[in-house]
């Protein structure tokens, strides 16, 4: 394994002040409480899937990894901290010698998650575990809802490949972790090339309506890119008119050329034309690749269109509609002391209404029907029932500090396709509906 399969963490800064302020009072005035050092565990889940979801995605694991790895204040942070005073001088001195050493739990990345899954457990001391509220929370929830979407865009492919093209339509930092998680949720390639270098995700790229209109015509511009790239190029044919482009294209490359790109107009219709005359003109093999402005349902609704690809951007990397997992941060167990052998006493928030937790370290299995499809999600604390104890989903990611669980960007995305695919076969729908599986807790 190279370092290329993990992802280049080269330059990565510090994640420390990917926070709010409150969290680092708190630790202020638990430092003065003497309560600081308290063994707790955190939890973080989400209390529904977004309106209409069947299932979520779990993404942004290995990014969190990073995140907790990078997790100190340099001199220029404490200073900052000290003359802002954010806090007082003594919480500065703790925060210089800051380093997550706890354990972390979690399900694994690709897995799929539904209402109160113990996505990630976080266990220390109050004071170290608190501090990661946010930055964990803002990966998670952004990875997630990108993942998400990507998968049901998938399903909705039917195998056929696509592209995340979503860069110019979004932070650029951003624009990275949403190919990471695009690539998790069944993409195959990406246009972002930081994307590619950061994680080793397949890039592509050809041209745009600009490099034709550069040309005096689109038989100049057509040459000019197949003799740069070659005759299996992908060749962009809406700049003007479709038929005579799709003709100009196959008379240059000949019937080697490898794609055509369609970025306008009736999808559905333009493509079975398209297709029609590239087999006509002896170009039987040539792809064709549609784009503009798509999601899960246009890219269903061309099922029966003789598309190879799809290129999906702005949809993407929006969560196509739901940009959010709504994830929370919740402390659910501590004890009296410092001491990890102390007894763990399970706290949680009542409240009115839909904001309350359950309190509890806890543990989550996946039951299976008769035929080895998933049928519910059980969650608990204490013991395992024995008929579960093979299918429990949290791994270990950190211990002691240490991270133990990081992995190839690979493994997440072959285990969601095959996590989705053991979900029973409504999870595939489109319609909105109940998670497809229920919640149950023992």
């Amino acid at each position: 394994m190279n370092s290329a399969d993990l992802g280049r963490r080269v330059g990565v800064p510090s994640t420390a002040l990917f926070t709010d302020q409150y969290e680092l009072t708190m630790v202020q005035a638990a430092l003065k409480a003497g309560t600081a050092d308290r063994h707790s565990v955190f939890e973080a889940f989400t209390r529904r899937l977004p309106e209409g979801r069947r299932y979520g995605v779990v993404a942004g694991t290995g990014r969190v990894l990073d995140a907790v790895e990078n997790f100190h204040f340099d001199d220029e942070m404490l200073t900052f901290l000290r003359d802002q005073h954010v806090v007082d001088a003594r919480t500065v001195d703790w925060l210089a010698d800051y380093r997550f050493s706890g354990d972390i739990w979690g399900y694994p990345e690709g897995e799929v998650y539904f209402p109160g899954s113990p996505l990630l457990r976080v266990e220390g001391s109050f004071a170290e575990c608190v501090l990661l509220e946010t930055v964990i929370l803002s990966i998670l929830n952004h990875d997630s809802a990108i993942a998400a979407a990507a998968s049901r865009m998938s399903a909705a492919a039917g195998g056929r490949r696509l592209i995340e093209m979503g860069a110019r339509r979004t932070h650029e930092l951003s624009a990275v972790a949403s190919a990471r998680a695009a690539y998790i949720g069944g993409f195959h390639t990406t246009s972002d090339l930081a994307a590619g270098f950061r994680y080793n995700i397949p890039t592509v790229g050809t041209s745009a309506h600009a490099f034709t209109l550069l040309h005096d015509s689109e038989k100049d511009a057509f040459r000019a890119q197949v003799d740069s790239l070659g005759r299996g190029t992908s060749l962009l044919v809406d700049t003007y008119d479709v038929t005579e482009a799709v003709r100009t294209a196959v008379e240059i490359a000949g019937p080697e050329l490898g794609a055509v790109r369609i970025d306008s107009g009736d999808l559905l219709l333009v493509a079975h034309r398209v297709r029609q005359q590239l087999d006509e003109l002896g170009a039987t093999g040539t792809k064709i690749v549609v784009t503009s402005d798509l999601d899960e349902y246009a890219i269903a609704s061309l099922a029966a269109a003789p598309v190879d690809s799809y290129g999906v951007g702005t949809q993407l990397v929006t969560g196509s509609g739901q940009p959010t997992c709504s994830m929370v941060y919740k402390l659910v167990a501590r004890a009296r002391s410092a001491d990890p052998a102390d007894p763990l006493l399970p706290v949680a928030k009542k409240s009115l209404g839909a904001k309350s937790s359950r309190g509890g370290r806890k543990w989550a299995a996946r039951r299976l029907d008769a035929a080895g499809v998933a049928e519910a999600e059980v969650i608990g604390s204490g013991e395992v029932p024995a008929e579960l104890a093979d299918r429990q989903m949290l791994v270990e990611l950190v211990r002691g500090g240490e991270v133990v669980g990081r992995e190839p960007l690979e493994a997440a995305r072959e285990r969601h396709i095959a996590a989705r695919s053991g979900l029973p076969m409504s999870a595939m729908q489109l319609s909105r509906g109940e998670p497809v599986l229920p919640t149950e807790y023992v």
